[in-house]
């Protein structure tokens, strides 16, 4: 659940900038994507605009595992059997990915996508999974398992029944990918909003920063901070809406991959990163290696930083992040 960032955008009414911020909202991947781009008029932004477009749709062909005719489909269906080629920006997704879930020691893991569905937090759940169900449903589960050849170019799932999916980072990569492209195309600044991913770059047309504001979920009609941000990415993962409760205690709909059980503590990790791609898998990693641990590799990591609310509404920050407290 990526729901609390803002994006403040100024728009340039009083400002005789040639160029100004244009926007336009669509559903891409099953989710909603803000684009906004900086332009002359709204016909070259509408130029621009479909090209970022573009660029996400390819994204999508290439990681969806609901597409039975994509690569991580071959390889999801070849689990056990044998490695599939893939290409070359594949197979650098998912040798990324390992090397994450290996930073993280596997709180993030992309070979999630193969435990069963037992937690449900659509309000159909009516009991508590057993601890041998929880336990069956990690079995194929574990991102040691995924075999990498670079002089080939394959991937392969070590066991039948394993799959891959790219739900905690595919978004964040896509949005990295199209202001890409559109850095490449000559657009100036802008930001890709991927349901709450953000990769911003250049400034505002009239020279000022990108500002991030930052809610407390427990109270989210509060700012409680902003921060300026230029060329970099923010993502928020958060809990506060989609859980269950059992036994008068709550758990989360982000599950810790290495045990199959909700991750309890934290109700939201905002993270600051170069590429939304990183954010997005690390803001969903500290979620379950916890405040302590989530910060201390955060503050291993350069020109990475993170906000944690923990589940009573404190407020924690990683060593060298500067924002501005209202």
């Amino acid at each position: 659940m990526k729901l609390i960032i803002k994006i403040a955008l100024v728009l340039l009414i009083h400002h005789s900038c040639a160029a100004q911020p244009f926007k336009q909202t669509l559903l891409l991947m099953g989710s909603r994507f803000e684009i906004t781009v900086s332009a002359k008029d709204s016909m070259e932004a509408g130029q621009y605009i479909n090209m970022a477009v573009d660029e996400i749709l390819r994204i999508e062909k290439l990681i969806s595992s609901w597409d039975e005719n994509s690569q991580t489909s071959e390889i999801n269906s070849n689990a056990g059997i044998k490695p599939v080629k893939v290409s070359a920006e594949l197979f650098q997704l998912i040798e990324r990915s390992l090397a994450i879930s290996h930073l993280t020691d596997g709180a993030f893991d992309i070979s999630f996508a193969g435990m069963s569905q037992l937690w449900r937090f659509d309000g159909t759940m009516t009991s508590m999974p057993t601890d041998e169900e929880i336990k069956t449903s990690v079995a194929k589960v574990g991102y040691t398992n995924i075999i990498l050849n670079k002089e080939s170019n394959t991937v392969f799932l070590k066991l039948k029944g394993m799959k891959i999916g790219f739900g905690a980072i595919g978004k964040g990569y896509a949005a990295d990918k199209a202001a890409s492209i559109l850095v490449d195309a000559g657009v100036t600044s802008g930001i890709i909003n991927a349901s709450g991913d953000i990769k911003t770059w250049g400034n505002q047309p009239n020279g000022e920063k990108w500002t991030v504001a930052i809610v407390n979920p427990l109270n989210k009609n509060h700012v409680f901070a902003t921060l300026p941000i230029s060329n970099g990415a923010v993502v928020t993962s958060g809990n506060y809406e989609k859980y269950v409760r059992f036994n008068n205690k709550r758990y989360s709909h982000i599950i810790d991959p290495r045990t199959g059980y909700p991750s309890r503590g934290i109700i939201s990790v905002t993270v600051f990163a170069p590429k939304a791609e990183l954010a997005d898998a690390l803001a969903t990693s500290v979620f379950v290696m916890g405040k302590e641990v989530g910060l201390n590799r955060i503050n291993q990591l350069p020109k990475v930083e993170c906000v944690i609310i923990d589940d009573e509404g404190a407020i924690f920050t990683s060593n060298n992040i500067k924002i501005n407290k209202l």
